[in-house]
């Protein structure tokens, strides 16, 4: 399994960007697809998580401002971030966890790791 993140960039405070995470290989063998990001001297937190099913799961920092959202055809999740904040920089990545686990919060269960994108918000 393979993922590629893009949709990083530039942006204003209030602005909005949207990040893509494109999966390609077995893609049955995985379920749930996690957004993490990390920004400089602090740990590695995540965002936000979807499954197959389509449930998901946001940190408190997110709710209200992101939505997740994924399209199966495609093999593509998407981070829709609205109302951004300078607290958001970081890099981006995408993460996915195998099918045995349900909508895992565990950053141990995800396996595959995309590259980053990173994000960057002026104030």
């Amino acid at each position: 399994v393979q993922l590629q993140a893009s949709g990083g960039g530039l942006v204003q405070a209030g602005g909005d960007l949207r990040l893509s995470c494109v999966v390609s290989g077995p893609t049955r063998t995985i379920n749930a697809v996690g957004w993490y990001r990390q920004a400089p001297e602090k740990q590695r937190e995540l965002v936000a998580a979807i499954t197959s099913s389509h449930s998901t799961h946001y940190a408190d920092s997110a709710k209200g401002r992101f939505k997740i959202f994924r399209d199966n055809m495609k093999n593509t999740v998407y981070l829709q971030m609205n109302t951004l904040k300078p607290e958001d920089t970081a890099v981006y990545y995408c993460a996915a966890a195998p099918r045995l686990y349900g909508l895992t919060l565990d950053p141990s269960k995800y396996n595959y790791w995309g590259q980053g994108t990173l994000v960057t918000v002026s104030s």
